[in-house]
């Protein structure tokens, strides 16, 4: 994986963790699964992509060759970026209607 989509899913998934982490405080739920997607299904995408990766460190796409950890990473911070966006909006119309207007 190249050094710049490293750093991006590095810095998507510390914001997401910290958007679970203030979640957790003010929210009072912890949340470790989004859209059945859990730790375990994350870990058998792992397992799946590493399997490919003993045949070929390479991936296809449109007539282009790019690392395929590349690839995955840039499908994760695209994942993880969506998760985060969501969330906080979820949580924030939560947190809206929490609040007591007078």
């Amino acid at each position: 994986m190249s050094e710049r989509i490293a750093f991006g899913v590095l810095v998507v998934y510390f914001m997401l963790a910290i958007q679970v982490y203030l979640a957790t405080y003010t929210l009072g739920t912890f949340q470790l699964s989004f859209w059945k997607l859990g730790p375990t299904e994350l870990r058998l995408l792992l397992v799946l992509g590493n399997l490919v990766l003993l045949l070929s460190p390479y991936a296809q796409i449109y007539d282009r060759t790019y690392l395929l950890y590349d690839v995955g990473g840039i499908m994760g911070i695209v994942g993880m970026a969506w998760t985060l966006i969501t969330s906080v909006i979820q949580n924030t119309k939560i947190l809206y209607d929490l609040e007591q207007v007078s």
